[in-house]
């Protein structure tokens, strides 16, 4: 009888774990996305329960991109990854096939439910006069960025101050040696966007700080909108950052139907709203339209019609030995 109690509690134990394995999910995400996912998330939770489903909890994990990652591929258990960049979403295929190949393709727009823009963050009333590209290689101009080794938002200035140079008549001969005095002018790398950002905000170490338009509004918030200015250079990589559902992930724990819904809610009227509410341009055109004053316009840069597919990016430009290292480190 104790015997039969004992296995009875045990099942029920392996019960309730299970359930609850099933009802909680997590996503890993990069560092500039904390509002964003603060606000979307109770969002879906609500609009998953209205469809008769069982409630669910959502687990968040922020850092620099590639840094995260590298922890999914390493065992972090994400059952979606909610990445600023295609390179850090192909390396789970690449490192251990987390995913298909083909994971872009699951979802419209090439699987990215917005898009960005980089922006400068300058100090109040701009003393070193910095409006474009040109002026970050100015005397004594220090730039905060972060690490383009470890964060997406470091790859996009990187590949924007190059198309800068392109545009502007240069060769890539001349374009890499532009960049390279631009990353000669960073006096420390930090690993991701949020760091590069209390480097600059909380440490007031640098005169500007390149980041995603998005992340200005989140300093704004957390800082006070007296204390800086936002500029709009004259090129800006198109940033589309894309999202995927953890196959291995979600196939073991269960969780594939509430990871795909999770995701796909992401292109709703209300997630879009959220979006732009939170300065992420939405792929929805007509909230675009409601939202357009928030929104400059901007001349982007297609990011694989410049510079070819993300794998060839990756491994021309960001992997070990690649460009950047030859430029930064010599």
């Amino acid at each position: 009888m104790k015997a039969l109690l004992k296995n009875s509690l045990l099942l029920l134990s392996f019960g309730i774990a299970s359930i609850a394995q099933a009802a909680q999910i997590t996503n890993v995400s990069y560092d500039v996305m904390r509002d964003f996912y603060k606000e979307y998330n109770p969002a879906f939770q609500k609009h998953w329960k209205e469809q008769g489903n069982k409630p669910v909890q959502i687990q968040m994990s922020h850092g620099g991109s590639s840094k995260q990652a590298r922890s999914v591929i390493d065992g972090l258990p994400a059952d979606v990854i909610t990445m600023n960049m295609a390179t850090d979403i192909n390396a789970l295929y690449d490192n251990g096939k987390l995913i298909p190949e083909d994971w872009s393709t699951r979802l419209a727009d090439n699987s990215a439910p917005f898009t960005s823009a980089t922006v400068f963050i300058v100090r109040k009333g701009n003393p070193k006069n910095i409006k474009d590209w040109n002026d970050l290689v100015g005397d004594g101009v220090k730039v905060i960025v972060p690490n383009p080794k470890t964060s997406g938002n470091g790859r996009y200035t990187y590949l924007s101050a190059w198309a800068y140079s392109l545009k502007n008549g240069a060769t890539d001969e001349q374009a890499q040696a532009f960049v390279k005095d631009l990353f000669q002018h960073v006096p420390v790398l930090n690993t991701g966007g949020r760091a590069a950002t209390s480097t600059f905000m909380q440490n007031h170490i640098g005169d500007v700080l390149i980041t995603f338009e998005n992340e200005a509004e989140m300093i704004a918030r957390e800082f006070g909108r007296g204390g800086f200015e936002v500029v709009y250079p004259s090129v800006s990589a198109q940033a589309e950052p894309p999202v995927t559902i953890v196959d291995k992930v979600v196939d073991r724990k269960g969780t594939r139907d509430v990871a795909e819904a999770y995701l796909k809610y992401l292109w709703s009227d209300e997630a879009q709203r959220i979006a732009a509410n939170n300065y992420l341009r939405p792929r929805n055109q007509e909230i675009l339209k409601e939202f357009a004053d928030r929104f400059p316009q901007v001349e982007f840069t297609d990011v694989e019609k410049t510079f070819g597919p993300w794998a060839q990016i990756q491994k021309t430009h960001f992997n070990d030995g690649g460009i950047f290292d030859q430029l930064y480190n010599n």
